[in-house]
Order: structure tokens, then C-alpha cells, then sequence
């Protein structure tokens, strides 16, 4: 019972469960292999994991090379504006980024293809967002693009500088990146 949206860039889905909701609250399956695979393919999700963050927390751009990523983007509590970009040489949608918001209330979950770089930002107060992953996170691939790369001009809607970690702070240029 997952609706599938096709989002502008290649291969990237928005999933929306059927909620059931009654006067005790809501319930709504999260994974059921047969229908996440309807809607996304085959894929096995080795790794979850989960962060929490304050407002005006930026994490990304990240994505691994040598053993590259899909994702199953989830928001457990809170709001984001949640950003992708396509690395993908082959691709028509390369250098491309798409941005949208993701907040706990709406159960959705964003489905992004290997090959891109993610990253969000914390919108509410505090944000905790949980991720499936098919490959491990092998820190020996990992690379980090910088969100404000002038060249892919994201818009981010903030009203103040992000809090980014250093490793993020000190991330390439799109130019200088490591590409698929």
C-alpha cells in the first residue's frame, strides 16, 4: 500500500504509506519487502542508521565512491529540507540537485539511487532522521561536496548559517569531486 511518486531526477522516488488513523492515533507499515520492491527493485538494505539534529544543523554533501549507496531516506521526528544531487556521468539529470521537504507527520520516505550525493537540512527545532543503506559505510570511500557549491546553487532555505562539522566545512568543490 506505498504510492510511488517519481521525482525530477533519475532513478530518485518519494514513498508515501497508506496511514491508518483513529481517535488513538496511527499506524502505517514502514517495510514490507513485496511492496518496497514494486516500487524501488530489488534491493537489500544491509546498514540503518539514524541522527539527530538541531536547527539549522546541515549534514552533507555525502556519498561514497568505491562502494556507493542507495538510500531509503526517513524523518522519525521533525522537519527537513532534504537535498540529492546527481553525480552520475551517464545521466541526464548529472550536476543536477533536487530539494524537498520531509517532515515526521507526512511518514514519507525518500528513495535515492546510488550515484548521488546527499545531504539535509534541520528545519524544526530538533530532527531525528533514520536511513537504510545497501551498502556498509566504509569511510575509505567517503566523500563530501560542499553545500554551497556555487556551481550547483542549491537553494537551501535558511535564514541563518548552517552549524556544519568540520569534515563538511572542509568538503570539494562539485568541480574537484570525485564522480561516477
Amino acid at each position: 500500500m506505498i504510492q510511488t511518486t517519481a521525482l525530477p531526477l533519475s532513478g530518485l522516488l518519494l514513498l508515501q504509506p497508506k496511514v491508518f488513523t483513529d481517535e488513538r492515533g496511527y499506524f502505517f507499515e514502514v517495510n514490507r519487502s513485496s511492496e518496497l520492491k514494486d516500487s524501488i527493485g530489488d534491493f537489500e538494505f544491509v546498514q540503518e542508521s539514524q541522527s539527530g539534529s538541531v536547527q539549522h544543523v546541515l549534514r552533507g554533501l555525502h556519498y561514497q565512491l568505491e562502494k556507493p549507496q542507495a538510500k531509503l531516506v526517513r524523518v522519525l521526528t521533525g522537519r527537513i529540507f532534504d537535498v540529492v544531487v546527481d553525480l552520475r556521468r551517464q545521466s541526464a539529470s548529472f550536476g543536477h540537485w533536487y530539494g524537498l521537504e520531509l517532515c515526521s507527520d507526512k511518514k514519507q520516505q525518500l528513495f535515492i539511487p546510488a550515484g548521488f550525493a546527499h545531504g539535509f537540512l534541520t528545519l524544526s527545532d530538533y530532527a531525528e532522521v533514520a536511513y537504510k543503506t545497501d551498502q556498509y559505510y566504509d569511510p575509505a570511500s567517503e566523500r563530501s561536496i560542499k553545500w554551497d557549491d556555487p556551481e550547483l546553487a542549491i537553494q537551501w532555505p535558511m535564514q541563518q548559517a548552517p552549524i556544519v562539522s568540520a569534515k563538511d566545512a572542509k568538503a570539494q568543490s562539485f568541480a574537484s569531486a570525485d564522480l561516477f
